[in-house]
């Protein structure tokens, strides 16, 4: 029995697409669970797998891409603070779209950012945050976080001056306040299998494409392009890259921080 055996299984029971990630990237994180249930063999993990809803609930978080913090990678904040600048100087509702969002930093970030500008019309905007995975979303929509030893999260909000404006700081415990969670809506959305958004100003998707198998990158692609109105703009991980078959539909706003605009190619 091998690892496609557990990922079979687990894509008939629980409807993950593991044939689109790649592939040493599942062996990991099976392996890690499976270090955790003290088995030994493929054979002996499915077997706890079949008798224990948990740990296929625990396996499906341990597959989804839920990596993040706030306002990771503090330079290219500050050039999305010029892309919201100019969204909102028209005289029109603004919607961004951030996905997957993993237990909702990235998305807190972008209302935080725009809080805390005086430039930013935070009244037009409306911020949609979605993910594959309910248990990431139930902790992104309470906004409650916890600095470990080896993450702090206060520190991570220091990339804005005045944050205790936004969170509720009590040791190593910060709450997200009422203002910037009522600035972000959150809901599930497969971006393999599930369909385009639609109208989308700004579409925020980082350090995604990284873990997908290069053979399915263009529909998750698609996905994400297709959610975009026309001159929309689009941000991707500092290590990615958009597949070249896709390069003429984007222009670069900053080609090394990795925002982009969406150009016709009517």
């Amino acid at each position: 029995m091998s690892l496609e055996s557990v990922l079979d299984y687990l894509e008939r029971s629980g409807g993950f697409a593991s044939s689109h990630y790649d592939d040493s990237y599942l062996d990991r994180r099976v392996s890690a669970r499976m270090r955790r249930r003290d088995t030994d063999s493929y054979r002996e993990y499915l077997d706890v797998l079949r008798g224990d809803d948990d740990e296929q609930a625990a396996l499906l978080d341990a597959l989804s891409i839920n990596v993040t913090r706030f306002f990771r990678n503090p330079e290219v904040w500050e050039r999305l603070r010029g892309v919201l600048r100019d969204l909102t100087t028209d005289q029109r509702r603004v919607r961004i779209w951030s996905a997957p969002c993993a237990d909702g930093r990235e998305p807190y970030s972008i209302a935080m950012l725009a809080l805390d500008d005086s430039n930013i019309e935070t009244s037009r905007l409306s911020i949609t945050a979605s993910d594959i995975d309910p248990g990431v979303l139930e902790t992104a929509r309470r906004g409650v976080y916890e600095s470990t030893r080896t993450t702090d999260i206060e520190e991570e909000l220091t990339a804005i001056d005045n944050y205790g404006a936004y969170v509720d700081c009590d040791g190593s415990r910060i709450e997200v306040r009422r203002r910037v969670r009522d600035m972000v809506s959150f809901d599930r959305h497969d971006l393999i299998r599930d369909d385009p958004r639609r109208e989308f100003d700004l579409v925020v998707s980082r350090n995604f494409l990284i873990y997908i198998d290069g053979a399915y990158k263009r529909p998750v692609v698609e996905t994400l392009m297709g959610s975009l109105r026309p001159g929309g703009y689009f941000m991707i991980g500092k290590t990615e890259t958009i597949p070249r078959s896709y390069r003429e539909q984007f222009e670069p706003i900053d080609k090394r921080l990795r925002i982009y605009q969406h150009v016709s190619l009517d």
